[in-house]
C-alpha cells in the first residue's frame, strides 16, 4: 500500500535528497502545483505569472515510513517563518506549503504546524500554509533527481543559497566542546574533534559482521548500514555508500603530504575519515570511517533507539 503527500518546500533541488534515501519511499518527483495554468514551464513558474509552487510529490509506504514522520522531515528543510521565499530564492514559487491529499493528512499536518508554534523554536509566526492538493505537473527532466546528477553544483547550491546554513544554526544543535570532552572518550574526541586517525585493525568494527546501522557518535544521525559494509582489507570500517548522503560533507584534504578527500558530518562537524574512488560498487567509492566516530545499533535494537524505519532494509 502506498500514499502520496506534496511539500513546497522552496527550491525543490533541495527537497528531494531528504526524502529519498529513506526506507519506505517509492519515488519523489519535482514539479509544479497550486496555480492555474496546465503544464507550466520552469521559466514560467519562476516568473511568477501561473500561482504555481515549486513542489515534490512524495509515494511511500505509510507502514514503512509514516506520514507524521515526513512531516518532521519537511519542517527540519525549511524556515518556516518565511513569507516571501525560502533563503535567497524570492518570489510566490518558492513560498512553502503542505497540500493535503485526505482529510487525515490534513488533520495531522495542521497538528503538527500548532505543535511547531507552540514549541517556541521561532520567535517570528510560522506562515507555511496547509493546502488541499490538486493537479501536479512534473517538471522537466533536468530538474529530476538534481542533487544526483550534478553533485557539486547542487551542494554549491544548497550552501551558498543559505539553506544548508539555516538547518545547521535553527535545526541542528551542536553540543559544546566542554560537553563532548565529558561524552566521549579520548580516542574519540581525538578523531571526530582534531581529524585523528585510529590504529588499523585495532578499532571496535573493523571486521563487524552483524546487521544494523551506523550511526554518528555526538548527534546520532543515520549514517552507514552494514549492508553496504565490506571487508576492504584497510583495518577499517569500510562502506561501499552512506545512508544518507545529504549527512555527508566531503573536503579537499592535503594534510600528511596526501592528497584525500575527508568525510565529515554535516550535523555535528565531525571527522569521520575519508572516501576513495577503489571500492567495488558501481560508482567504485570507497567510505574508509573510523570507528571511534560511529555508534553501532544492531538490528534488533533499531526500534527501541529510534530508528524503527530502518528495520525494512533487513527484511
Amino acid at each position: 500500500m502506498t500514499e502520496v503527500v506534496t511539500f513546497a518546500g522552496g527550491c525543490f533541488w533541495c527537497m528531494v535528497s531528504p526524502f529519498d534515501e529513506q526506507p519506505g519511499i517509492k519515488e519523489v518527483i519535482s514539479g509544479y502545483t497550486g496555480g492555474h495554468k496546465e503544464n507550466p514551464t520552469y521559466e514560467e513558474v519562476c516568473s511568477d505569472t501561473t500561482g504555481h509552487y515549486e513542489a515534490v510529490q512524495i509515494t511511500f509506504n505509510p507502514d514503512i515510513f509514516p506520514y507524521k514522520k515526513l512531516l518532521e522531515i519537511f519542517w527540519q528543510q525549511i524556515d518556516p517563518t518565511d513569507e516571501g521565499g525560502q533563503f535567497n530564492d524570492r518570489g510566490l514559487s518558492y513560498r512553502t506549503a503542505i497540500f493535503y491529499h485526505t482529510e487525515e493528512q490534513r488533520i495531522m499536518a495542521e497538528d503538527s504546524r500548532a505543535e511547531l508554534a507552540a514549541s517556541g523554536r521561532f520567535q517570528k509566526p510560522i506562515v507555511t500554509q496547509i493546502l488541499p492538493a490538486g493537479p501536479f505537473y512534473r517538471a522537466e527532466e533536468q530538474h529530476q533527481d538534481y542533487y544526483k546528477k550534478m553533485p557539486f553544483h547542487y551542494n554549491h547550491y544548497r550552501e551558498g543559497s543559505g539553506r544548508a546554513k539555516f538547518i545547521r544554526e535553527n535545526w541542528k544543535r551542536r553540543k559544546s566542546d566542554e560537553e563532548l570532552r565529558k561524552e566521549l572518550t579520548p580516542i574519540q574526541y581525538e578523531v571526530t574533534r582534531k581529524n585523528a586517525t585510529e590504529p588499523p585493525f585495532k578499532n571496535e568494527y573493523w571486521n563487524n559482521t552483524e546487521e544494523g546501522i551506523y550511526v554518528d557518535i555526538i548527534s546520532g544521525e543515520p549514517l552507514f548500514s552494514s549492508l553496504d559494509q565490506y571487508d576492504a582489507g584497510c583495518g577499517w570500517p569500510s562502506f561501499t555508500k552512506p545512508l544518507r548522503r545529504y549527512e555527508l560533507e566531503e573536503r579537499f584534504d592535503t594534510s600528511h603530504g596526501m592528497r584525500r578527500i575527508e568525510v565529515r558530518s554535516k550535523t555535528s562537524d565531525s571527522h569521520l575519515g575519508h572516501v576513495f574512488d577503489d571500492g567495488p560498487g558501481p560508482d567504485r567509492a570507497r567510505y574508509c570511517i573510523n570507528s571511534a566516530a560511529l555508534r553501532f545499533v544492531s538490528k534488533d535494537k533499531l526500534k527501541e533507539q529510534g530508528y524503527g524505519q530502518f528495520l525494512k532494509l533487513f527484511t
